[in-house]
């Protein structure tokens, strides 16, 4: 880090911690925290069904820790993300929709537009927050935020990150956990997924030209038959020995599984082999499962422990799942009834499987179906650990779901946001610059390239099947309406035409030529 990144970081710290000074609670009584992320993992991607009926892909999954979670805390049938991995992870980090933080797209080179977005055939895209999120101010092309972690820190807590990070580009502040509140790093850096998972190919490391997605920091491992998933489980528990009982803890569990590539873990293969699973889904399932093991040796570790009264484990995905590439049988199918998978708007790519488990607060094996966002998890662990008066440089737009989690849901439902001014790559259904909202039962897509308005009543139509737009104009016009504001609210960047060089038109303003 340079001497000036340097003088920045330090006045930033001392700032934070004078904002910090007016937490109440003691930090005996503050509640350890667990948070456990998975990568590109389905809503169906589990033998826990997260919706009203058990379906085959539950079947064909076997998470046997996630089925003890859910019944000793609380699911969520209704919990979003974005619909790749960046945004997501920058909005749990700093508490901003995507639209706000302008991190739209996965982050990796320093200041460079991803190379399919710079040869659109159509569009061109907006100057995005391509460098992530800074805890300092000065990087025009990344977001400046306090750190949910930096937070956490200050009040008292040991920060452990774990895993992915994909905070920020190669050769910025936020490449590196350290510099966002964390204590400790295992695993974690610019990319958003591992050139290996297995030790006997040491990670990735040492193959020419693939430094830049080797896994780093667990050299300890390099030649040894363990699993990826494995061995940031183990370091993570290592790290947590030499913290318990001297004060609260925040292991943040980000797993690169199940992210490409897909590689099976050989201890849970050979079952999916025998039931005739095509071979890449059975490496697929043996992910999922070596993924559910890593949650119950969690588990075990905090009743070993007795930290399991005190502690909080949250569980959830950052995108739908995998579906358009890179998949055994066919695209788009492995995550239905919900349509399409990750980078795409409809369900399959935004909706997640999600747990809590809070000692004393949550019911055991309840439901809610209240809808939450990943902005939300900000204010929510803020809440959870006592923080009060925490002050921050960017405005918070997620919303506490604390009360849900006491079975107090709100009655009035707040609408969610997406907004994707890019491009990811893959075709698919719903694949492209978008922007969409959730409402109540409704949800309304405004596809960026054609400028074409679908409308989906999601309670009755989880499959997004039957376009109700030409059916519902009032409907149409009052989520256009309602999401045109928030987007200009947070100043949101919009792609333009390349042909004629017009910004693309905020959604009413389509519905309002029509008219």
């Amino acid at each position: 880090m340079g001497s000036l990144a340097q003088k920045y970081w330090i006045l930033g710290s001392c700032i934070l911690f004078l904002g910090c000074q007016t937490q109440e609670k003691k930090t005996i009584d503050r509640p350890n925290i667990v948070l456990f992320l998975v990568d590109d993992m389905g809503w169906q991607d589990t033998s826990v069904p997260f919706w009203n009926q058990k379906t085959p892909f539950n079947d064909r999954y076997h998470t046997p820790n996630m089925e003890r979670l859910a019944a000793e805390g609380m699911k969520f049938t209704q919990a979003y993300a974005t619909p790749v991995c960046s945004p997501t992870r920058i909005s749990l980090m700093t508490g901003m929709n995507a639209a706000h933080h302008r991190v739209t797209n996965w982050t990796l080179r320093k200041d460079a537009l991803q190379p399919m977005e710079k040869n659109h055939p159509t569009l061109r895209f907006p100057e995005w927050n391509v460098n992530g999120m800074s805890p300092v101010a000065g990087d025009p092309k990344a977001v400046h935020a306090t750190p949910l972690p930096k937070l956490l820190q200050t009040a008292g807590y040991f920060t452990i990150h774990t895993g992915k990070a994909h905070f920020g580009a190669i050769g910025t502040l936020g490449e590196n956990p350290l510099n966002l509140g964390f204590n400790v790093n295992i695993a974690g850096h610019a990319a958003g997924a591992p050139e290996s998972y297995l030790g006997t190919e040491n990670f990735g490391n040492g193959k020419k030209g693939k430094a830049v997605w080797a896994v780093p920091g667990l050299k300890k491992y390099h030649g040894d038959d363990i699993y990826l998933t494995e061995a940031l489980t183990r370091e993570a528990l290592t790290r947590l020995d030499s913290v318990v009982g001297q004060k609260p803890f925040f292991l943040y569990m980000s797993h690169y599984a199940v992210h490409t590539p897909i590689m099976g873990d050989k201890r849970f293969l050979q079952k999916y082999l025998d039931r005739n699973l095509d071979s890449t889904e059975a490496k697929y399932a043996s992910m999922i499962e070596g993924m559910d093991k890593s949650l119950g040796d969690i588990m075990d570790y905090l009743e070993e422990k007795k930290l399991a009264g005190n502690t909080v484990i949250l569980f959830m995905s950052d995108n739908g799942g995998l579906s358009a590439v890179a998949r055994g049988g066919e695209p788009h199918t492995h995550n239905k009834p919900l349509a399409s998978g990750k980078g795409s708007i409809y369900e399959g790519g935004i909706r997640e499987p999600m747990l809590v488990k809070w000692p004393g607060v949550t019911k055991p094996s309840s439901i809610t179906d209240h809808q939450i966002i990943i902005e939300d998890f900000y204010p929510t662990l803020v809440e959870m650990a006592g923080i009060t008066n925490a002050r921050t440089v960017q405005k918070i737009d997620g919303q506490s779901f604390v009360t849900v989690l006491k079975g107090n849901p709100p009655k009035d439902q707040r609408p969610l946001f997406w907004h994707y001014p890019n491009e990811w790559g893959p075709n698919g259904p719903g694949i492209g610059a978008h922007s969409a909202v959730r409402s109540g039962d409704f949800k309304l897509i405004y596809f960026h390239e054609d400028r074409k308005i679908e409308l989906y009543n999601i309670t009755k139509d989880i499959g997004e099947t039957e376009n109700l737009a030409d059916q519902r104009p009032e409907k149409v016009n009052e989520l256009a309406t309602i999401l045109s504001n928030h987007l200009k609210t947070v100043n949101a960047q919009m792609p333009s035409h390349k042909k004629t060089g017009k910004k693309v038109p905020w959604p009413n303003e389509i519905i309002n030529d029509d008219i």
